[in-house]
């Protein structure tokens, strides 16, 4: 978000001409690179291959251009939306002089016709008006997504992975489970440590053993899961090492606050301090917006309605806070936000409960923010001793 100083900037330099606006249309093929030069009439347009380079060639030759055409020239400001290339280029043109900024895709206002022209050059027109609109100071036309370092975008992946794991153990287990059950068996446990001996003795009901193509399969299967089970082991004990070898690093040091926090593991601790927490958000109402647990209200003259969550932030935030909120009301049953939710589910109704506990998410995440960034007590909250 831009700041008060910085907007004055940014409308003191577009007033005296001296600023050039560019946009690009990023695809894997090329890219279509747009801009509005001070002094030239036209506004120019390149197709070129995925090269920053020729990018940066070209953004350096409409600058010369505009110095010829007498105007002075000091900012070359850039815009893309954020996709399958991330922030790399971002950070690569920033390293060179170019003010870089990454649009939020669906912050950009589009045409509600039922069947609408969409090509590049129409999308760099579009993202072109919006970020002008951005650089005025005026709200609506679009907003940017925080660059992060590549430091920050490294601390995500371990977690990432871990998740991705999980879901490739479970789709494992839950195959073979599928094929013994086809057959009758249904007392094997694939992630046993000796799950391939136990398989050599299974008999059907019929008193027959395994069939020999699905014995092969099952075999191929339980290799895969104790190579899946051992890479979430070794990212477990990689974490573990780097929160002790650097205990004092700012997020390492908000997980080992977190963990602190009885009902919060390590797992979920790391996941939302590398996901939200570490992140520099401006105020309570930015957390829960960021974790898209704010609402989406439908409101026209006399109607009045929610149409649920909002679900436009971090999704994998959201995922991790409703089962926590969950958890928490049963380690911390004595806390502030426990009573809270007591008091305002007492009909023990279905619905109130399911609404309710979404508000205690929200409610929750706020206060561990408070808690890691300020260090504003939990009420009620039981900690573990500092180890």
């Amino acid at each position: 978000m831009l700041q008060p100083n910085d907007l004055s900037r940014s409308l003191v330099a577009l007033a005296q001409d001296s600023t050039i606006i560019a946009v690009v249309e990023l695809s894997q093929s090329s890219w279509l690179v747009g801009g509005v030069l001070p002094g030239i009439e036209r506004q120019p347009r390149k197709k070129l291959e995925p090269s920053p380079e020729r990018l940066l060639a070209v953004l350096h030759r409409w600058r010369d251009e505009a110095i010829r055409a007498g105007c002075n020239i000091t900012r070359i400001a850039l815009a893309f939306e954020a996709g399958r290339d991330g922030f790399w280029l971002a950070r690569w043109l920033a390293a060179r002089g170019v003010e870089a900024h990454v649009i939020h895709p669906s912050s950009v206002a589009v045409s509600r016709e039922h069947r609408r022209a969409k090509t590049d050059r129409l999308d760099t027109e579009l993202l072109k008006r919006g970020f002008l609109g951005w650089l005025r100071g005026e709200r609506g036309h679009c907003s940017m997504v925080r660059v992060p370092t590549l430091a920050e975008e490294d601390a995500k992946r371990p977690n990432r992975e871990r998740e991705c794991l999980v879901k490739e153990r479970t789709r494992l287990v839950n195959r073979m489970k599928g094929a013994l059950a086809r057959l009758g068996i249904r007392n094997f446990r694939p992630t046993l440590r000796n799950a391939a001996e136990h398989l050599a003795g299974l008999y059907t009901p019929e008193g027959s053993p395994l069939p020999p193509n699905v014995a092969a399969e099952l075999e191929r299967d339980i290799a895969r899961l104790g190579l899946v089970i051992g890479q979430i082991k070794q990212l477990e004990a990689a974490r573990r090492q780097r929160l002790e070898e650097q205990p004092e690093s700012r997020p390492h040091a908000m997980v080992r606050l977190l963990v602190r926090v009885v009902g919060i593991g390590t797992e979920t601790a790391d996941m939302l301090v590398n996901e939200v927490l570490s992140r520099p958000l401006r105020d309570r109402r930015a957390v829960a917006r960021y974790a898209g647990l704010t609402g989406a209200p439908d409101e026209s003259g006399a109607k009045r309605r929610e149409q649920g969550l909002a679900k436009a932030g971090n999704a994998r935030v959201r995922r991790g806070m409703i089962p926590l909120a969950w958890r928490f009301l049963r380690f911390q049953q004595n806390s502030a936000l426990a009573r809270w939710y007591q008091a305002r589910t007492a009909d023990r109704r279905a619905g109130t409960r399911k609404t309710m506990i979404v508000a205690l998410a929200r409610k929750l995440l706020i206060a561990l923010w408070r808690f890691v960034t300020t260090g504003e007590t939990l009420e009620g909250v039981v900690l573990r001793p500092a180890a």
